[in-house]
This record gives structure tokens, sequence and C-alpha cells, in this order.
């Protein structure tokens, strides 16, 4: 608050033994170019007694206090009319004071703490191990922390920009004003730090970055913060490590069992912006809180295990529907502060549901006030275009052979599942992250040591981010999207694999979507797109992804891509998903499939809720729920997912008919159960097929039930097996195959 000036001693400057700030110093520190501010900057000793120095642009007079009794303990002279004070005391400088502004008869006489009196909040552990890149909790250092120092409240701020001849910090509490607030460097590391007394949560800032060659760069937003502004808008926001209170102490305990290879897996994708809005209200997306009122308990009462989520790290575009992430430190502002983002995955844990993340350590964007070019050079990324740029995306590329990019990256991993209790990460474009000639021509690309095109450093990254992920949070998982043949993707990093969880079944989704789009009448000629996945079914843990990328960029949606009339198209996606959740392999689907969505996908809407009013779209949205608790209630349709005993072909050459048979196993004791697919609007009457066991077989499922908008044509509840060998079995049974239908029956003995 304004204070006026009492004490009458006299001037420091008149002390003969003051020494005089260095004109260097002050023509560096005007200049805002000092590279090392702390040197000039607060007390320092000077014989028997020490020299303060301070930089104070527009004030008239400065004055060092006690911060207890106000008395002065020494006028400041000015040393340059741009604002450069010092004086002298002839004793040790008390270690607590303020100094006292005065700015003249416009601004007024202002009391400060002097951020230059305060030591570097580092330790040597974390110094040692920043500088080595192996920090694996380094955002507990860098970034904007608020602090108490020495009873003074403030913000630790601290950024690694190596290369950079200078870093202030700026924001409102200085006007952006670069002059005021440079930083410390911690050399050797390239770390930059500063205590802002004053400085709280809520506060917007900047990093202001001289680069190498005394360039001042576009204003960066910190790789660390943990809140941005909600764009367009761009700046960092002190906030502080999210320590929100949690619930879910019950499903953490559980987390491994309802993760691994042979539990019922079935997640629903969605982007968070254009799930639900609010027209009310311009359209608006849901918050967090929203969402977790409405999507939680709709995922969950269709039987879902798990929500993912497209990426959430703060993101500059709506269009790149968060897969060209700046602030991956900070969930969205779109909906809401990172504790209603922790209350929503502790509202999903307490439902029941895990929690997935996409996570994008791939590539990202070129924005200015992002990472490229960070401290003037190629930081983050690689200087040669052929390494560090992405053709296809207009993106740049992580260098993953630095290590401190790696900490960077891995360190954000961790962050998630630490912070936010995340349950999974599917990591995306994982394909673009192996190999050097991802989409590049000859001569496009640079290749490894070894003359090879396989990005090793990537490869030795992502093997490392799983170790870390698995080994330090019991029962966590990780999702591949590869969409190439790399073996080993989901086998351990010790036995020579990638090390993830899980691998998205590319090929599957490909192969099939092709084969339902043709007409039913040319299906006999490509039968072996249905069939051809079950040779490396089991070569990986295999996820089924029907995923967002399949309904946007004029692919139109799941029900449009299929042929016919519309009760064609309904019958076909409807037999579809029967073959989708009977075929091994944990199941994905994107919002909006499940109520077969006419539209293509469109981020800046909502989905078509509406359509819920037709019985056709009801009851395609009844039958993934009855989908999703027979696969969680029949043992047999999960627990060898990913193990070729949980599978056995009863007929797959029926191409003629375009009809397949198989079964599906699962431990000795549990009931196998039958799917059998009819892909053409043909039915068939008294169809034989082979079975191992005699007695009733119950129909579970029949996605030609009039409940789901079928015909209703059906085998009356269940068949009867008879002693007639057929297919190889020694029992066979009659069966009534509606058109364009899957059916499910289970062995009742």
């Amino acid at each position: 608050m304004p204070m006026t000036r009492t004490d009458p001693r006299p001037s420091a400057a008149t002390d003969a033994r003051n020494r005089l700030t260095d004109p260097a110093d002050i023509a560096a520190l005007i200049a805002s170019d000092h590279r090392d501010p702390f040197g000039v900057l607060g007390p320092h000793p000077a014989g028997d007694g020490t020299v303060l120095r301070c930089f104070r642009p527009d004030a008239a007079a400065v004055e060092a206090i006690d911060p207890d009794s106000g008395a002065v303990l020494a006028r400041l002279d000015r040393r340059h009319p741009d604002g450069v004070f010092d004086g002298r005391i002839d004793r040790p400088f008390p270690q607590h004071y303020r100094l006292r502004i005065d700015y003249g008869t416009a601004g007024g006489v202002w009391e400060i703490e002097d951020p230059y009196r305060f030591p570097s909040s580092f330790g040597e552990i974390d110094l040692h191990l920043l500088g080595e890149g192996t920090h694996l909790e380094l955002y507990q250092r860098l970034g904007a922390h608020p602090r108490t120092l020495d009873g003074v409240d403030g913000t630790v701020f601290a950024v690694w920009a190596p290369n950079a001849r200078r870093v202030a910090v700026v924001g409102e509490f200085n006007r952006w004003d670069g002059r005021l607030h440079p930083m410390r460097l911690h050399p050797g590391i390239g770390v930059w730090e500063i205590f802002l007394p004053g400085v709280g949560p809520g506060a917007a800032y900047k990093f202001e970055i001289r680069g190498p060659n005394g360039d001042l760069l576009p204003l960066k937003t910190d790789p660390f913060a943990f809140r941005a502004e909600h764009p367009p808008k761009t700046a960092s926001i002190v906030h502080g490590l999210p320590d929100p209170s949690w619930d879910d102490a019950e499903w953490l305990a559980g987390r491994a069992a309802a993760q691994r290879r042979g539990a019922p897996i079935s997640i629903y994708e969605v982007h968070p912006g254009s799930w639900r809005r609010v027209p009310e209200e311009g359209g608006r997306p849901l918050s967090w809180r929203e969402l977790g009122d409405q999507l939680i308990p709709y995922a969950a009462g269709l039987g879902f295990t798990h929500i993912e989520l497209l990426p959430i790290s703060e993101y500059p575009f709506d269009g790149s529907w968060g897969y060209q992430p700046i602030g991956l430190y900070a969930p969205t502002s779109r909906f809401g502060p990172p504790e209603d983002f922790a209350a929503f995955v502790d509202r999903c844990h307490r439902a029941g549901l895990g929690l997935i993340l996409d996570w994008v350590p791939g590539h990202f964007p070129t924005d200015e006030h992002g990472l490229a070019r960070f401290d003037g050079t190629a930081l983050y990324e690689h200087a040669d275009p052929r390494q560090g740029m992405h053709q296809d995306w207009g993106t740049l590329i992580y260098n993953y052979g630095r290590a401190e990019v790696r900490n960077f990256l891995l360190g954000n991993a961790l962050f998630w599942l630490d912070r936010f209790h995340v349950d999974g990460l599917r990591v995306d474009a994982v394909a673009s992250m192996l190999y050097l000639d991802y989409s590049r021509k000859a001569g496009e690309w640079v290749p490894n040591r070894f003359g090879g095109r396989e990005n090793l450093d990537a490869v030795d990254f992502l093997r490392q981010t799983n170790v870390e992920v698995f080994g330090r949070h019991e029962g966590v998982t990780t999702l591949a999207e590869e969409s190439t043949a790399w073996p080993a993707v989901s086998r351990p990093a010790h036995l020579g694999g990638l090390g993830f969880g899980y691998k998205w079944n590319m090929g599957w989704m490909n192969d099939t979507l092709r084969y339902m789009q043709k007409d039913p009448v040319h299906r006999h000629w490509h039968h072996s797109d249905l069939t051809f996945g079950l040779l490396y079914a089991f070569s990986e843990n295999f996820v089924l992804p029907l995923s967002h990328d399949e309904v946007v960029h004029g692919k139109g949606s799941l029900l449009g891509k299929m042929p016919g009339d519309d009760w064609q198209q309904f019958a076909n996606l409807r037999a579809y998903y029967g073959f989708m959740w009977a075929h091994p392999g944990k199941k994905l689907l994107f919002m909006g499939g499940e109520f077969a969505q006419r539209n293509e996908w469109n981020h800046d809407r909502s989905l078509d809720w509406h359509l819920l009013e037709a019985e056709r779209h009801a009851g395609v949205q009844r039958l993934i729920g009855d989908l999703n608790r027979l696969y969680r209630e029949l043992p047999a349709l999960h627990v060898h997912d990913c193990e070729p005993q949980g599978f056995d072909w009863v007929d797959a050459s029926n191409s003629a008919d375009s009809i397949l048979v198989w079964l599906r196993r699962g431990d000795e004791a549990d009931r196998p159960v039958l799917a059998v697919s009819n892909f053409t609007p043909v039915p068939r009457q008294g169809y034989r097929i082979g079975v191992p066991h005699g007695g009733r077989w119950v129909e579970r499922l029949n996605t030609d039930a009039a409940v789901y908008g079928g015909s209703g044509m059906g085998n009356f509840g269940g068949v009867e097996a008879e002693a007639s060998p057929w297919h190889g079995r020694p029992c066979s049974m009659l069966l009534t195959l509606p058109p364009l239908a899957t059916v499910l029956f289970e062995w009742a003995g």
C-alpha cells in the first residue's frame, strides 16, 4: 500500500565506500539482455558492507526498509535515468527487507518484496536429475509453483531453455514488461528460475525469451503449466500442482483385475466437446461437472467398462480435436479447471468405469507461443526438417534422442497417472514415431546409425515409458495406435517388445469395414476380409477399434457405410456389431455409433440425440447395451480374448452364403458360446451347424430381434443339439439364421 518517506538519514550515495554499479551491467539490464541478473540485482557483499541494487523503470525514488518497523535501511540512488538504483550500508544486509518505491504523483508509493533477495529453491539432487534428464517427477520442479518462502507468499517459476541468452517472466503483475523479472540461470542444465513474491494462483503469465543471437522471441507459454487460458487466449495460468481429494480407493484396489488381458474391456471413445451440448446457451460444450452428471451414468448404463477421451491436454485449435497439443501438463480449460477433471475421473471410478486418455507424444504444432524453437533453437524438435517435421500434418516431431525431451514426455505420462488417477494412456500415431521414413519419399528422411528406417530413439523412449508406467502404477495399462506389422508391440520390453498393454487392431478394422460396405451380392468374393484377421488375432493383445477416425473426413458414419435400403443398413450394422462383440479382442466404439448416428461426426456440434426418438436408432442402442452386458457376463467371450484357445472356427469357408460360424471358449469350467453371422439378406431355415456338445444351446442374443429393430426371426429361445456329426464335431443342430444378423448361443448342458 502507498506509504510516505519519513527517514531523515542521508542518502547512501554520500558514502565514499559505495561501489558503483558497472556501466555494462546497467546497459544490459536496461536492454533486457543480462544473462545473470541475480549477480547484479539484490543484495551483494561489498567490502565490509552490502550494496543493494534494483531496476525499477519509471520510479522516482527507491528505499530499502525494515518490513516490521518501516525504518529506512538504505536509500538507493539512481545510477541511470531508465531506472537502475543502488545503495549501500556498512554491514551485512538484513535477510528480511522490502523495497519502498515512489512513482511520483501519478503512481504513488508502493512497498514490494524484492525477488532478488530470495535464494534458489532448487536442491542439488533436483539439479543433478534435471541435468541428466532422469527426473521422473520434474513437474514438481519446473513450471509455476505457489510457495511460501521466508514467510512470503509467491510463486516459483522455472523453465528449461538452455540456449537462451536471457529469460524473464511476464504477466499482468509486471505489465508484461520483460525488463522487470529476468530469471536466474542454473549453468550447465539450462534451467531458469525465479521466485516472484505476491504472484499467486490465477495470475496469467508467459516467458519472454531472448534467443542465442539476441533476438526477442514471441512470448512463450509454460511447457509445464498446469492450467491455461481458454483459447484463443494463450497465456499460462499460475495454478500449482493439482491436489484433489479422492474417493476411489475401491476402484484402484481392483483396477489390475479390471484391465488384465482376461477381463471384459469395452471402451466408449468420447470427444468431450461434442458428445452433448447446451443449445439453450449457444450450443456450448458441457463442463467436466456436467459430463460427470450425464456421460458417466450413460456409459455405465450401456455396460461399457471404460471411457476413453480424445486428447484433453491444452490445444490451441478446436479442429485438431486435441491431437495438436501445446500444454501437455494442463487439462484443457474448455471444460473447467483441473480439479473438475480430477472429480470427473473420481466419479468414473465410483461408477465402476476406467478412464483412458488419448496421449500425443508423437508430434506438436508450430504455433509460435508453443514449443517450436522454444529458446530460439530446435530444442524439443529436430533441426533437420527431414527428421523434425511431419509432412502430413504440418507439425513438429520430438527429438527422442535428447534426454531432456524424453524426460519431459515420460514425466508427462506419469503426471496423468500420479495426479489424476488415469487408468490408461492410448498413445496416438505410434507408427509415425517408429519409422523414420513415415509418409516420406526416398531422400526425404535420414537413416538411423545402422542405415535402417527404424527410429531407434523413439523405440527406446516407448519402451522406457511403458516400463516406468507399468512399474510405478499397479493396474494401469497403455494402448498403441500402431497401424503396421511392427512385431511385439504389446509384449513386455524385457522380452524384446515395445511394452504396451494393448494394440489397436487397425487391420481388422480396415478389412471388416471394407467387407461391410460391399453389397451383399458381392460379399462372397471378399469372404477373406472377415477371416484373415484370425491368422494374426493372437499375435498381439488386440483392441478392435471403431474409432473417431472412421467417421470423419468424408468417410461418413458407420450407418452410412452400410449398403442397401434403410432397413438393410440398420440390419447390416447390427450384424456387424454382433460379429465384433463375439470376435476375439477388446472392444472400442466411438460415441454416436451406439445409436447409429446418421451424419458424419462434426466436432463443432452435438451428437444427434434426437434420433433416439426413432425406434430403429433406439434399437441399436439397446443392442449395444445387451452386447456389453453379455460380453461381461459370459467368460467365454472375454477370458481368452488374446489367446488362441479362446477361439475355434466351426465353418469359415461358406463364402457362397456369406455365413461364418465360430466358437468362443473360456476356461475349462466355462460354457462355450457359438456365434453365427449371416451377412446376406437371405434367411436360412434348417441350417445345420456342428457343435462340440449335445443338449440345449440357448439363444442368448439375436441382432434381428424385434426389440433391436429387426424382423424378429429366430430360434424360439434355443435349440437342442443331436448326436449327428457335422463340421468335424460330434453333434449338430438345425438353426434358423435371420437375414443380415448375428446370433449367439450358449451351451446350457
